[in-house]
């Protein structure tokens, strides 16, 4: 009898000492997780990554980083590494019987002004964008665990423990699923999604070396009666081509570097041994899905675990990275008990939304109902019908800049806004308002006046961490209150 009760003492210490406790586990090292976690780090909350594969993904799948997502990379502090890395779009040339019939650019151009700094998509790899927020992660003072895969969850009122195939336990005080679309987090959770085939036919994506192809163009061979479609799209900062190809429905792909070139002689007048390598190659069927909720308890859901897009219209990425920058001042605020636990149920309220309309404009972009213009930079997204969006102003023109709107950029009075908006804090901004005007005393929140500038209308605005705006009024009555609410 004494010798069981001291095996079940010795089993209970060693499942305790093999315990690593955090405020967040974030299960995935995809843009998402890694977005999160930076986020998190530079706001001091203990934050734990764990990747089941055992080093970042190595393709270039997600290439698209659109001017909303361009924003808040530079918010994180990765925006110049992000910009050096990358370039814009080059414009598609077509190709038939090994010669150019003519370019085609492949976005509507946006304007350039003083509202954004960037006003169009730019290229980066998605390895190379993984790996330069992993360095900023790695510069906070945060890692990430590889080889580590997730078995199981078990949630109660005080946080969750999470098993793994190796290594130890952590119990956490609430998980973030970034796993991707085939989430081990999401189906633990019995959480539904619903989606639709957006087209039948399966694509080959692969990076590879060509000879033989300038760099300037986005080369395009189109479908004859007895090839599919074949793009060779030059990305920047690297040497390689991104590779895409479709075939009929059902075809299972051969995914080996002999069938990738064999596809690259097969579909353009470039030989088989001018792919001189191939560096990664992977199959998909274009989809589209939407978890049918964003929480369960203590655990979310963000990126691809919650939505999957085509890839189309350039959006997954972007969503996936702008879903991690909603969560991660809430989770912050209430981590740190400056807000109450409500706060995060305007993470799905905010974001499940977003997801669904980018989801339906990635399929019309795919289906070729609409072009990828203002809509894919994403600069208009806004959360006005959010909880968190309060405005005290009436009578306000159509056009006027409203509370859950993207705080615009602009150097009105010499001051650049997002150089204020920059950093983890909420920013409480007066315009055209008279020195006079009291504004209230928030500690944690940085103060700013500015004289009149059109994009936003003389008033008081209450700026968010995100950079949307909370609270906007014609006075600051009632900020201070709004601000004691959300945790600013």
């Amino acid at each position: 009898m004494l010798r069981e009760q001291l095996n079940d003492v010795k089993e209970r210490v060693v499942h305790t000492t093999a315990v690593t406790d955090t405020d967040v586990l974030i299960v995935g090292a995809g843009p998402t997780g890694l977005a999160l976690a930076v986020d998190l780090a530079r706001r001091g909350i203990d934050a734990l990554v764990v990747e089941r594969a055992d080093g970042l993904f190595p393709g270039s799948r997600g290439k698209g980083i659109q001017p909303r997502t361009r924003e808040v990379f530079d918010d994180l502090g990765v925006g110049a590494a992000v910009d050096a890395a990358g370039g814009p779009y080059p414009v598609a040339m077509i190709w038939r019987d090994g010669r150019r019939q003519g370019e085609q650019r492949m976005f509507e151009p946006g304007e350039p002004g003083e509202e954004s700094p960037y006003h169009e998509p730019w290229m980066v790899p998605q390895w190379r964008t993984q790996e330069i927020l992993f360095a900023r992660l790695a510069e906070l003072g945060g890692a990430v665990a590889f080889g580590r895969e997730l078995t199981g969850l078990d949630q109660d009122t005080d946080g969750v423990s999470a098993g793994f195939a190796s290594g130890e336990d952590v119990r956490a005080r609430y998980v973030v699923a970034a796993d991707g679309g085939r989430s081990t987090v999401r189906r633990a959770l019995g959480i539904v999604m619903t989606g639709e085939s957006v087209d039948p036919n399966p694509v080959l994506v692969a990076d590879v070396r060509v000879t033989g192809l300038d760099r300037d163009n986005w080369h395009v061979f189109p479908a004859d009666d007895d090839t599919g479609v074949l793009a060779l799209c030059p990305l920047a900062g690297t040497g390689d081509f991104q590779l895409t190809a479709q075939f009929p429905e059902g075809t299972d792909i051969d995914l080996s570097p002999d069938a990738v070139r064999a596809v690259v002689a097969a579909r353009s007048h470039l030989a088989a041994e001018d792919v001189t390598e191939v560096r990664w190659a992977s199959d998909f069927r274009p989809r589209t899905a939407l978890a049918d909720r964003f929480r369960e308890g203590r655990v979310f859901l963000a990126g691809d675990a919650a939505h999957i897009h085509s890839p189309a219209g350039g959006q997954g990425l972007n969503t996936s990275v702008q879903d991690a920058y909603n969560l991660g001042w809430k989770l912050a605020a209430v981590l740190a008990g400056r807000a109450p636990g409500s706060l995060l149920d305007t993470y799905e309220e905010e974001r499940l939304p977003v997801a669904a309309a980018m989801l339906g404009l990635s399929t019309r972009v795919h289906r070729g109902e609409t072009r990828r213009g203002a809509a894919t930079r994403m600069l208009g997204l806004n959360y006005r019908g959010s909880s968190l969006a309060v405005d005290t102003r009436t009578a306000l023109p159509g056009d006027a800049l409203r509370a859950g709107d993207r705080a615009p950029d602009g150097a009105p009075g010499g001051v650049r806004l997002f150089d204020a908006f920059r950093g983890p804090h909420w920013t409480l901004l007066a315009v055209g308002k008279q020195p006079e005007v009291d504004l209230p005393i928030l500690p944690d929140v940085r103060t700013l006046r500015v004289p009149s500038y059109a994009p936003y209308g003389d008033g008081v605005f209450l700026v968010r961490p995100d950079g949307h705006i909370g609270w906007a009024g014609d006075t600051g009555t009632g900020v201070a209150a709004y601000a004691a609410r959300v945790g600013a």
